[in-house]
């Protein structure tokens, strides 16, 4: 698997839609196809470099860029910032560090946008302005709490989530809510993703908790 396929995958796992150029020789075409709200971008690619690329960005999108590359002497930092990165990492690179620096830059290009409205994660949109689910233009509308247990998993998707650390999140509601209600709550959150095609979406890791995968 290449770099690009791998990170893509990893960032898919915390619940983010990534996608990866393949053609080297129309990068932009690509990129508006995908319209994506951050870029994560090599130096040394195959026929143009990554300033290249980022200039031709610039010129559409003023998404965020993070610069990714082995070649990281000042000279090529200087660089990046100057033709518009907002950051910049090196390889080799941990990828728990890319997630971070992911959601640090995201958090700093929209946050004057006010709070995110939705939350999309492997086809289900969750919308939190008045707590419904939307699968392939089909809705249903959650109850209290069902709409924080969803929102939970949607936020940490690709991670368990433990059935302790959902109760509390409920508790914090200053709603009491035990352990056999939890698991009521997440049968009726289930027959209404059934309903909308989507019954396989959170699966129950027996004695710990729940994930979407």
């Amino acid at each position: 698997m290449t770099i690009a396929g791998g990170l893509a995958k990893h960032l898919g796992r915390w619940g983010y839609e990534a996608d990866y150029a393949r053609d080297f020789k129309n990068v932009v075409e690509q990129f508006i196809r995908f319209d994506p709200q951050l870029v994560i971008l090599d130096i040394m690619l195959p026929f143009f470099n990554g300033f290249h690329w980022c200039q031709e960005i610039r010129k559409l999108s003023r998404a965020p860029i993070i610069f990714l590359t082995s070649a990281s002497d000042n000279m090529n930092i200087v660089m990046a910032m100057n033709m518009g990165g907002d950051d910049f990492i090196e390889k080799p690179f941990d990828l728990n560090v890319v997630t971070a620096k992911v959601q640090a830059v995201l958090r700093r290009a929209y946050a004057f946008q006010g709070a995110v409205e939705v939350i999309e994660c492997r086809g289900m949109v969750l919308k939190l302005s008045d707590a419904t689910v939307n699968v392939k233009g089909q809705e249903k509308e959650l109850t209290k709490n069902e709409f924080r247990i969803l929102r939970l998993l949607m936020e940490k998707a690709g991670h368990i989530v433990s059935r302790d650390e959902i109760i509390k999140n409920l508790w914090e509601s200053d709603e009491f809510v035990d352990d056999n209600t939890l698991t009521v709550n997440v049968t009726r959150l289930r027959k209404k993703l059934d309903a909308l095609g989507a019954a396989d979406r959170i699966k129950t890791k027996k004695g710990i908790g729940y994930i979407i995968e």
